[in-house]
């Protein structure tokens, strides 16, 4: 009250005419306050009652008391489930063609019977362990500290109430340990590693909340025959000497059955031929990737006397365009 003004209007209409000055009329409503659910998350509601005497968090009396205006009060609701997370390994082919999948898990899930209730029938009483709160305290006063301590609540698990008669298949836990088979769709082109959300198939939630998501983490299986490069499937393809020499068509596998392909005339070993649209799926797009064939010149080690004389006449037939050539042969004299 050193303001002049405020001091003024105090003496003249008391306490309530200067906090209608200040407050615009109403009072300062503290449920308008956006963070009293953070602060009352970080100490619980029982740190009022027992630093203070009083109940209701932010709400209640306390903050009436200086400010006015409502109050504030959350009750807090049934935890939802934690997400649950498996892998599934499929072949190359799935990937190629998509298709279902079936995993099989075993956790808490939520409770056929009473829908995660915990109750056999519909009727939930004050739990009379924690009464409603959830939580227990327990506060130790040292010298001229106070150490409070805030526990879940063993009989109710933090739910604040309890079955008037529980469930005979889940004891009243709202939850069983059960082993199910689910269903998993594999989207074509799936990369490796990917994880695919199957919603409501995670841990079962407190007292009939929602559960969580069930992640499946796809890895795929090396395959005898073709290697994966992003949405391209690599195949190597040994050819003959005289093959590569003079060229041919031959027919390779690929994931849509056998296709036709040509070996140009002099190709080289490590060329890269390429079939157009025979590779996998694009993952969540369009098209297709290619099928790339790198090709392996075999030169053989064994040779009949009659493969030796062709070979040593075509050497010679060739003179120096079949010896390799130095980094220093082109400063030699003619």
């Amino acid at each position: 009250l050193a303001d002049d003004e405020k001091r003024k209007i105090y003496d003249q209409f008391g306490a309530d005419g200067l906090k209608q000055q200040v407050w615009g009329g109403q009072g300062f409503d503290w449920s308008r306050f956006t963070h009293a659910d953070d602060v009352e998350d970080i100490f619980g509601a029982d740190f009022f009652q027992s630093v203070f005497g009083r109940s209701g968090g932010l709400g209640g009396t306390l903050f009436e008391d200086f400010f006015g205006g409502g109050t504030v009060g959350r009750r807090r609701g049934p935890a939802p489930g934690r997400d649950a997370r498996v892998d599934l390994e499929v072949a190359l082919e799935d990937v190629a063609r998509g298709g279902r999948k079936e995993v099989t898990v075993q956790y808490p899930m939520t409770c056929p019977a009473c829908r995660g209730t915990g109750a056999e029938g519909e009727r939930l009483v004050t739990c009379p362990t924690c009464g409603g709160r959830g939580q227990m305290s327990s506060s130790q006063r040292q010298g001229y500290s106070q150490f409070i301590t805030i526990t879940t609540c063993p009989k109710c698990n933090g739910r604040g109430q309890w079955p008037e008669r529980p469930c005979r298949r889940c004891s009243g836990q709202g939850r069983i340990e059960e082993k199910r088979t689910i269903a998993v769709e594999i989207p074509e082109g799936v990369p490796d590693g990917v994880q695919l959300r199957i919603p409501g198939r995670g841990l079962a939630g407190d007292a009939g909340a929602p559960p969580g998501d069930l992640y499946v983490a796809i890895h795929v299986r090396p395959h005898h025959r073709f290697a994966r490069d992003g949405d391209d499937l690599v195949l190597e393809l040994p050819i003959s000497f005289a093959d590569a020499a003079l060229g041919t068509e031959v027919e390779v596998p690929t994931m849509d059955g056998a296709s036709r392909l040509r070996i140009p005339a002099g190709v080289q070993t490590h060329t890269t031929l390429r079939l157009r649209g025979k590779g996998l799926p694009r993952f969540q797009g369009h098209g297709r990737g290619d099928q790339l064939v790198r090709v392996t010149v075999m030169t053989p080690t064994r040779l009949s006397s009659e493969e030796r004389r062709l070979l040593e006449q075509l050497r010679r037939l060739r003179g120096d365009e079949t010896s390799p050539r130095g980094p220093f042969d082109r400063f030699r004299s003619p």
